[in-house]
């Protein structure tokens, strides 16, 4: 079983997506344990401060490092676990990362917010910083759902016993090839009548051309 420690001071934003569909699934067949921590709750001081302003000037205010410390030390115990920071400033996240993680046994997420991080925490306390995209978000707990959703997904059982994960994209390079379901025919919109051939070498290499062609098109760079 994966567990997932994340820690956040938005925790109440979990609760929808970790209770629904898959990942609700996963956790009640004790394929995943998931727990959100409030880095409030690790504070000292009354009004459970969080942060404070940039030393060297600038706008906004920065996440100081006594709390997130505390709560992973906490959090971690004597466990062996890899500690991920959520940041713009980390390096992207792939689908290769992601079947990496499910591999692991314990994962600590830290939700960056404000103008980020104190970078003693990178340095010291994270061992892997990850951003899901070139854009800048209000706070690493979107970025948090989006890796245990798709790092959950590929641990065995989680999706079934005829759910393949072979096909899909990114696997190879690739994008996943177009899928069509009922009807074959939608206000005069056709099904590719390879599809209901029923020949299932000329289904999977229309698949296979389609997959190229549609990476082409859209994402040339992971053809290189």
């Amino acid at each position: 079983m994966l567990r997932f420690d994340i820690v956040t001071i938005f925790p109440d934003v979990f609760n929808s997506v970790l209770n629904e569909s898959i990942l609700k699934r996963a956790q009640q067949k004790k394929k995943v344990r998931i727990n959100v921590h409030n880095l409030r709750d690790y504070t000292k001081d009354k009004h459970r401060k969080v942060d404070d302003r940039p030393f060297g000037g600038g706008p906004g205010m920065v996440m100081g490092p006594e709390p997130i410390f505390r709560t992973i030390q906490k959090v971690k115990g004597r466990r062996k676990a890899s500690v991920l920071l959520m940041t713009p400033s980390g390096k992207p996240f792939t689908q290769k990362i992601a079947k990496r993680l499910s591999k692991e046994k314990n994962l600590i997420i830290i939700c960056g917010h404000y103008e980020g991080v104190d970078d003693r925490v990178r340095q010291h306390l994270v061992d892997e910083s990850i951003s899901i995209g070139d854009y800048v978000l209000t706070g690493g707990e979107v970025p948090a759902m989006v890796i245990v959703d798709s790092v959950t997904r590929l641990i065995p059982g989680v999706l079934g016993k005829d759910a393949s994960l072979k096909d899909e994209s990114f696997e190879h390079q690739r994008l996943e090839y177009p899928q069509y379901t009922r009807p074959a025919n939608f206000n005069g919109i056709k099904v590719p009548n390879v599809l209901l051939s029923g020949n299932h070498q000329s289904i999977k290499n229309w698949r296979e051309r389609q997959s190229q062609a549609r990476t082409k098109k859209i994402r040339p760079d992971l053809l290189k």
